[in-house]
């Protein structure tokens, strides 16, 4: 199977023909299928796409990791390009999402609602658990033996003119199940990364994660570069990544580069970043 990086916040070196932004998208090959993972925060996922070979018109099944913009903003784009795959994600309702920090920042962070009228025969809306092709599932049962991100307490859902914490109903975890193990796609991991694994190993318990893709929102307030977890508290969960994976562990976004320096601290060659144009095969 291989992985390319169409879009996140760092470069790949050598590859300044490609664009980074605050976001993510990534492309899956398995044999003969394609799977789109996640946009990015615009359309240039598809001009990164272009330029590294990749035609997204050709893609059989798209997914989204969860409702913000940052994983969804080129998803009009997409539509655009491909007119056959069916976009996968979460069915909880389209209502306004927020980030709010500081008390004078507030900012909509949600999808485009109005994608879902003019496209509906696009989109799956996933309520449960579901294979949505040969070994390839999407799981909605997160459990909550570890804490969340910190960070989840700066994001907030629009209730009928009232803003609450975001309980994040609308995030799932992406896993392809291989012959010698599982590949976990885990987007934000807003339910917390170690019980985000903890899903997948649940569903397979026979069967080790062999790769781990993702963005683990140890991350504080993105402009600033802070951290939302002690530098102890994100050794840990490192230390317990180590425990629940058998393989390479690709990160970035919203990770961020100090809790990537801590995690690499005791990841050591085991924790890789995913920069823009990187292709891995696992």
């Amino acid at each position: 199977m291989k992985v390319t990086t169409l879009i996140e916040n760092s470069m790949l070196e050598g590859r300044e023909d490609l664009v980074a932004e605050f976001g993510l998208s990534l492309h899956i090959r398995r044999g003969d299928l394609q799977i789109l993972f996640d946009t990015g925060a615009s359309g240039a996922f598809a001009d990164n796409a272009e330029r590294l070979g990749i035609d997204l018109a050709k893609v059989d099944l798209a997914v989204l990791s969860h409702h913000h913009f940052d994983h969804g903003g080129g998803l009009q784009r997409f539509l655009a390009i491909n007119d056959r795959a069916r976009v996968h994600l979460r069915a909880s309702g389209w209502a306004p999402r927020y980030f709010r920090a500081l008390v004078v920042v507030k900012r909509p962070i949600g999808l485009d609602a109005s994608l879902f009228d003019r496209f509906a025969h696009r989109f799956e809306l996933v309520t449960e658990s579901m294979e949505i092709a040969p070994g390839v599932f999407l799981l909605t049962d997160i459990g909550s033996n570890y804490p969340r991100p910190e960070g989840n307490r700066h994001l907030f859902v629009d209730r009928g003119g009232s803003l609450e914490l975001d309980p994040f109903e609308h995030e799932l975890v992406l896993v392809v199940r291989e012959d010698d193990g599982l590949v976990v796609f885990t987007g934000c991991s807003h339910h917390g990364v170690l019980n985000m694994i903890e899903a997948a190993r649940s569903r397979f318990p026979d069967t080790p994660v062999k790769a781990l893709f993702g963005g683990f929102h140890l991350v504080g307030v993105p402009f600033l570069d802070s951290m939302s977890a002690s530098h102890e508290e994100v050794e840990a969960i490192g230390r317990k990544i180590l425990d629940l994976t058998a393989g390479p562990v690709y990160t970035g976004h919203c990770t961020g580069r100090r809790a990537y320096g801590v995690l690499a601290g005791v990841m050591g060659g085991s924790l890789r970043p995913f920069s823009t144009g990187l292709t891995v095969e696992v």
